[in-house]
């Protein structure tokens, strides 16, 4: 029997590989939408980030989703990204 793949990706504040269910995803859909993808099914480019504060906080000082999305990120979004970290680590 083959062993399952375990698909990895990078995360973009420690850019680190780890695999895909241990991270969050972040999407732009065609539309220019950005909003946090709880599923990972979303349709349009996605980045990912670890769920540790640390991460965030680099990702923010290198404007890393806005270079990765190739637009400007709200600022709810980071704030809405901010509380999905914090119940991450609660739970």
């Amino acid at each position: 029997m083959a062993v399952k793949k375990i698909p990895l990706r990078k995360c973009v504040g420690c850019h680190e590989s780890k695999p895909k269910k241990e991270l969050i995803r972040i999407v732009r859909s065609s539309e220019g939408e950005i909003s946090v993808d709880t599923t990972g099914k979303k349709q349009g480019r996605g980045a990912y980030i670890c769920p540790s504060e640390a991460c965030l906080k680099k990702a923010l000082k290198a404007k890393a989703f806005d270079k990765t999305f190739e637009a400007k990120v709200p600022d709810e979004i980071y704030s809405k990204l901010a509380s999905e970290l914090s119940e991450a680590l609660k739970g």
